[in-house]
C-alpha cells in the first residue's frame, strides 16, 4: 500500500488520512493516455493508479468530451490523415491564379484551420495528430 501511495503523492495526487484523494487534471490526463496506448487495458491502468475501471472511464469520457487534455504524444515516424474525395462540383474551375493562392484547409468537427499553401507536410501531420488526440 505504501509503495502505491508513494507512486501517487510523486504524482501530485493528495492523499488524505481518511483514504480520499485529490487527482490533479494532470495525472486523469496522464492515466487516459496511459489506456490509449497498444495492449493497455483500462483495468490494468485503473489497479495501478488505484481507482475503479469506472473512475478512469468516466476520465476517458471528460477527455473525449473535451474537458480534459491530453498530454502530447511524442511520434517519431509520419502520421497519415485521411483523405476526403468528393464528386466533381458542377461549378466552372477557379482560375489558376486563384487556385494557387488557397490555403490547406484541415477540417476536423466544428474545427477548421486554414494553412499557407506552401506549409510543410511535417506540420500539417502535427496538426492533424494534435487534433486526433483531442477529439471535438
Amino acid at each position: 500500500m505504501f509503495a502505491k501511495s508513494s507512486f501517487l503523492t510523486a504524482l501530485g495526487v493528495e492523499v488524505f488520512a481518511s483514504g480520499q484523494r485529490r487527482w490533479p487534471d494532470h495525472v486523469k490526463a496522464q492515466a487516459v493516455a496511459e489506456t490509449l496506448e497498444p495492449g493497455a487495458t483500462v483495468s490494468g491502468v485503473a489497479a495501478r493508479y488505484e481507482i475503479m475501471p469506472s473512475q478512469l472511464t468516466a476520465w476517458r469520457r471528460l477527455a473525449k468530451d473535451g474537458k480534459l487534455v491530453l498530454p502530447a504524444v511524442e511520434i517519431d515516424e509520419p502520421v497519415f490523415a485521411p483523405l476526403v474525395v468528393r464528386d466533381e462540383t458542377t461549378t466552372a474551375p477557379e482560375p489558376e491564379r486563384h487556385r494557387a493562392e488557397a490555403p490547406v484547409r484541415v477540417v476536423r468537427g466544428s474545427v477548421i484551420i486554414e494553412l499557407a499553401q506552401d506549409a510543410p507536410a511535417a506540420r500539417i501531420a502535427e496538426i492533424v495528430h494534435a487534433l486526433e488526440a483531442h477529439p471535438c
